[in-house]
C-alpha cells in the first residue's frame, strides 16, 4: 500500500494526469486550525482538476448543533463525492453512519492519527534513501499529544526502520514502548538518518503538564547548530510544521541544506493526489488516465 502510494506521487510529481467520467466534487472540513494540510489538499485538489465546495466549520450548521454524521451525510446527499475531516476527537470516523458512501479522508483526528502526513513523510524519505529498511529514525518532542508521532512510528516499525524517541519524558507514553526506545537526543543525533521534530502542542496540555517550562526546551532536548554539527552528513531533518523557531529548531536550520521540511509540504501535494486518486478508482469515477510527456 504505503509504496502503490509512492510510486503514484511520483507519477503526479512527473506530470501524471487524468479524466472523469463527470464532474466530481470535494469539500474539507477542518474543524482545528490547519494551513498545511487543508491548503495542500486544496491544491491537491485543484491540482486533480476537482470542483472544491468550501465548506465553513464556524458558519455552518454546526454551530447550531448538527453532528458531524449529518453534515457527512447532507453533503453526500447534495453530491459530493469526497470529504477531507480535521477533527478534535479521536478516531472520529468510527461513529459515522455506514450508510454514508462518501470518500471520506481522515486529515488529523485529535492526537490520534495523521495518515496523510505519514504517508508524505514516507514519500520524502524514500525518495532521499530509496529505501526505509534499518534507517535509523529518531523522533523527537511532544509525543504523547502528536498524531504525527503515532502513525509515522507505526509504519515506520512496519517498513523495517529503527525508531527511536526523544524529549521530556512527561511527554513520553508507554504505547511507544513496542515501537522503539526512549533516549537522550545526545546519545543518537550522530548515529540516525532521519530527524523528526515535533511542535509542542500546548492547546492538548491539561494542568498538570502545563507546569512543564518550554523555556529551556531548545538546550535540553531540541535541535541546537551544536547538535545538526554531529549529524551523519547524510541525515536529514524533517519537521510536520508549524514550526516553532528556537523552541524544538535553532531558526536558521530550519533552511539547512539538510533540512527537508519545505520539500515535505511540496510531497504533500503529490502524495494527497495520490490519495484522493485512489478513492476516485474504487468510486469508478476515473474515465481515462495519460502521461504527461512535456511535465518536465
Amino acid at each position: 500500500m504505503v509504496m502503490h502510494k509512492i510510486k503514484l506521487a511520483y507519477q503526479f510529481r512527473d506530470g501524471f494526469r487524468m479524466h472523469y467520467k463527470r464532474p466530481v466534487y470535494c469539500t474539507n472540513l477542518f474543524f482545528e486550525n490547519s494551513t498545511r494540510t487543508k491548503t495542500s489538499f486544496e491544491m491537491a485538489e485543484a491540482k486533480l482538476g476537482l470542483k472544491i465546495l468550501d465548506f465553513d466549520v464556524q458558519h455552518s450548521s454546526v454551530s447550531k448543533g448538527e453532528t458531524l454524521d449529518d453534515t457527512l451525510l447532507t453533503l453526500q446527499a447534495l453530491g459530493v463525492d469526497i470529504a477531507v475531516v480535521r477533527h478534535p476527537q479521536n478516531k472520529f470516523y468510527r461513529s459515522l453512519n455506514p450508510d454514508n458512501s462518501m470518500g471520506l479522508i481522515n486529515g488529523g483526528d485529535g492526537s490520534g492519527q495523521h495518515p496523510s502526513q505519514t504517508l508524505l513523510d514516507m514519500f520524502t524519505i524514500y525518495d532521499e534513501f530509496q529505501n526505509f529498511a534499518n534507517l535509523k529514525i529518531l523522533i523527537a518532542g511532544d509525543l504523547i499529544h502528536s498524531r504525527v508521532a503515532h502513525s509515522n512510528a507505526k509504519l515506520l516499525k512496519k517498513l523495517g526502520a529503527q525508531i527511536f524517541f526523544s524529549g521530556p519524558v512527561e511527554w513520553y507514553g508507554s504505547e511507544f514502548d513496542q515501537l522503539g526506545t526512549y533516549v537522550d537526543i545526545d546519545d543518537v543525533i550522530d548515529q540516525v538518518d532521519v530527524v523528526m521534530l515535533l511542535r509542542i502542542q500546548t492547546e492538548r496540555f491539561d494542568a498538570s503538564q502545563n507546569d512543564l517550562s518550554v523555556d529551556q526546551y531548545l538546550s535540553k532536548y531540541g535541535l541546537t547548530k551544536q547538535r545538526a554539527e554531529k549529524m551523519k552528513p547524510t541525515a536529514i531533518i524533517m519537521h510536520p510544521a508549524p514550526v516553532n523557531r528556537g523552541t524544538e529548531i535553532e531558526g536558521e536550520l530550519v533552511e539547512s541544506s539538510a533540512s527537508r521540511i519545505f520539500q515535505q509540504m511540496t510531497n504533500g501535494v503529490f502524495m494527497r493526489m495520490a490519495i484522493i486518486t485512489d478513492i476516485l478508482r474504487t468510486k469508478g469515477l476515473i474515465e481515462s488516465e495519460e502521461f504527461n510527456e512535456s511535465a518536465n
